[in-house]
């Protein structure tokens, strides 16, 4: 064989044998990746009952000093959290010493100072677990059932975006009045029997308190995220007018996406993904109404999309908005491991998961089974929505590798 033929053979060989050795490496990577993201759905599933136990057995820390620690710049709790039932059982039983009204805001909420000095916000109930909301996918009054629920499935989807939120019956005679600072106490009145109060937001009416049974208020709380993490709030992308008549760009832009992946903070960084991961995340409760969103301040994009505010969800369980969804099917993009977990939470895997979690909480049962199954139902939806991008972009465009190493030392 001639030298030059050799050479030419050996060159080929050189390629099949790169090209080999880099396919077997990025096949190795993707099983090893996915195998990692089925033991981490599994050790969630382990984990998913969270009895309220006062026990703080792995520290001597207090409760409120072990959530703070939590907090990084990519989650708000750890996956292994052996101490959340200890939290969450001091969130809903601890002392209140002091009440106020909430900070800003367009619905009814009370900022409540737990023994300890942690702040929770509280936000009262106002609809009965049946009652269905109907108009606008973001009509109605916040509902306090659904922040727990959101929290639960945040859990479950693996994000850990989301503020630790539990049910609380508080007496509002004994436990809010005494301590009411005189801007709440001034918004309190007598309904027949049952003690109520409007508060002060801008949609707060004297008109439409919201009414305990008697002195006993049903609620949730939600803990206050620790002042050394400031945040920072953003308009959404996405967001809507909330005007008659008059379309946001995105409704009616099909190129949307690539305006948006022009700007910063979306054309760097995970902030994009995260607004995809988010728009999965509300289109599974039927919240429309997230036209801003927080992250932690300075962060240049690199800090997590923080899931605050799911009030506006679970209103109608028949109602599914899919434009929630134009993140997905505009940008056809999405993480594997988010993919990965739709996909383990396929074949009411989901709903009896969020059942699961939800059990030990004081207002348990937290959502009706018509709002559990719609879950289902949604998700069968997202999931049909990949599969269109994927069959028109193909899998390696639609679906991104981005996982980091996170730390809480």
């Amino acid at each position: 064989m001639k030298l030059k033929q050799r050479v030419v053979l050996l060159a080929i060989l050189l390629v099949i044998f790169i090209f080999t050795k880099v396919f077997l490496i990025d096949n190795l990577d993707t099983s090893a990746a996915n195998r990692e993201d089925q033991r981490a759905f599994q050790r969630m599933l382990a984990g998913l009952r969270v009895a309220l136990d006062p026990r703080l057995e792995h520290t001597l820390q207090s409760p409120w000093e072990i959530a703070a620690q939590w907090v990084v710049p990519r989650e708000v709790y750890p996956e292994d959290t052996p101490e959340l039932g200890a939290v969450m059982h001091a969130m809903t039983t601890k002392k209140i010493i002091k009440a106020d009204v909430g900070y800003k805001g367009t619905q009814l909420k009370a900022l409540l100072i737990l023994e300890g000095g942690q702040k929770v916000v509280f936000k009262p109930k106002r609809y009965a677990r049946d009652y269905v909301v109907e108009g606008e996918p973001y009509a109605g009054y916040d509902r306090h059932n659904a922040e727990v629920a959101a929290f639960h499935l945040d859990r479950i989807l693996g994000f850990r975006r989301a503020p630790l939120v539990v049910g609380r019956f508080v007496n509002l005679r004994t436990e809010i009045k005494p301590v009411a600072t005189e801007q709440l106490l001034g918004t309190f009145m007598t309904v027949g029997n049952n003690t109520c109060f409007y508060g002060k937001c801008y949609y707060c009416r004297e008109t439409e308190p919201a009414c305990a049974d008697g002195d006993i208020m049903e609620g949730s709380v939600t803990l206050w995220l620790p002042d050394v993490w400031p945040l920072q709030k953003h308009r959404h992308p996405w967001g809507r007018t909330y005007r008659e008549g008059k379309l946001a760009r995105w409704e009616y832009d099909e190129s949307y996406c690539d305006a948006v992946k022009k700007t910063s903070p979306y054309d760097s960084g995970p902030r994009l993904l995260d607004i995809i991961d988010t728009a999965i995340f509300d289109y599974l409760i039927g919240n429309a109404d997230r036209h801003h969103y927080e992250s932690f301040q300075d962060d240049e994009g690199a800090s997590m999309l923080i899931l605050l505010d799911n009030a506006k969800s679970f209103g109608n369980p028949a109602l599914d908005e899919r434009s929630i969804l134009a993140p997905l099917y505009q940008c056809c993009i999405i993480r594997v491991s988010t993919w990965n977990r739709l996909n383990y939470l396929k074949n009411g895997v989901l709903k009896s998961a969020l059942k699961t979690a939800m059990s030990h909480d004081p207002i348990s049962p937290v959502l009706s089974d018509p709002h559990l199954d719609a879950l289902d139902q949604r998700l069968l939806s997202i999931l049909a929505t990949v599969k269109q991008c994927t069959d028109q972009f193909g899998p390696d465009v639609v679906l991104v590798e981005d996982r980091m190493t996170l730390s809480h030392l």
